[in-house]
């Protein structure tokens, strides 16, 4: 998902609360877990939301001299304790290594100084406070990196969330000194019944109409919506885009189901 996408686009949805909640229990218990689900759905965002990276990653990229603002970033990843990295395609080995380091050591830092700001005098070297790394993209990883994360693990206590497509858990299922270490998993799916309404009733309200579920064109329009998408967040997203814009060019203000079927084919969309 873009910036652009991520900007006002966050709703907190059931998915997005399980989410948390699995983030939790891997935290809280120190295990190793697995995130899979369908491209689109909400994971990336999921995880960012609960990392508060949008907050945390600016400072901790562009590591430079404190300001007096920082303490509310500092605040944010000291109650998240979670850093959260991104693989690029074809990661080397070192990048990986060199840049969750970075990531780890500096949140420690940021963590630290919110934990001791009114302390005068600061004790001895204590272990990294920050308490859960988050991998996305982890189909990315080379065996080196999946070894790697498993010695992160082993030697820190850190607990690591890996994030992927379905069918990343078989594949980590070749690792079994990872695999044996994994002590839950959350499969992420897409927006469905009241949840998907829920949603459609915040896109309808952003473009300046009112959902009626009663109005034949307005449940016609919806279901041509969740035959599209079928629930995928960012698909709903994109598509609204265009749904938008076709109102505004054509001076409509009823999402019909022909407005829907105009969108759908300014999009790539695949099968459905």
């Amino acid at each position: 998902m873009t910036d652009g996408e991520r900007e006002g686009a966050f709703i907190a949805t059931k998915e997005h609360r399980r989410f948390s909640e699995f983030a939790d229990a891997v935290r809280k218990h120190r295990y190793i877990g697995l995130c899979f689900g369908p491209a689109g759905v909400g994971k990336t965002l999921s995880a960012r939301r609960y990392a508060k990276w949008d907050v945390a990653e600016p400072l901790l990229i562009e590591w430079g001299p404190r300001q007096p603002s920082d303490a509310k970033v500092y605040a944010a990843i000291a109650g998240t304790r979670t850093v959260f990295y991104t693989p690029t395609v074809c990661c080397p080995f070192r990048e990986l290594r060199d840049g969750i380091a970075k990531l780890i050591s500096r949140a420690g830092v940021c963590i630290d100084e919110h934990l001791h700001r009114d302390d005068l005098v600061r004790t001895g070297a204590q272990a990294n406070p920050a308490e859960l790394l988050i991998v996305d993209e982890a189909e990315r990883l080379s065996t080196a990196a999946v070894e790697h994360l498993r010695d992160i693990f082993d030697r820190t206590g850190m607990a690591v969330i890996l994030i992927g497509m379905p069918g990343i858990e078989k594949r980590l299922s070749r690792y079994p000194q990872l695999y044996s270490r994994v002590g839950f998993a959350h499969h992420y799916r897409p927006l469905q019944g009241d949840e998907l309404t829920f949603v459609l009733t915040r896109h309808w309200r952003q473009l300046g109409l009112a959902l009626d579920e009663a109005d034949f064109t307005d449940a016609q329009a919806m279901a041509s919506i969740a035959r599209i998408t079928g629930g995928n967040f960012r698909l709903l997203h994109r598509l609204f885009v265009q749904i938008g814009r076709i109102l505004k060019i054509n001076g409509l203000s009823v999402i019909t189901d022909d407005v829907v079927e105009a969108a759908r084919s300014t999009l790539v969309i695949g099968a459905t």
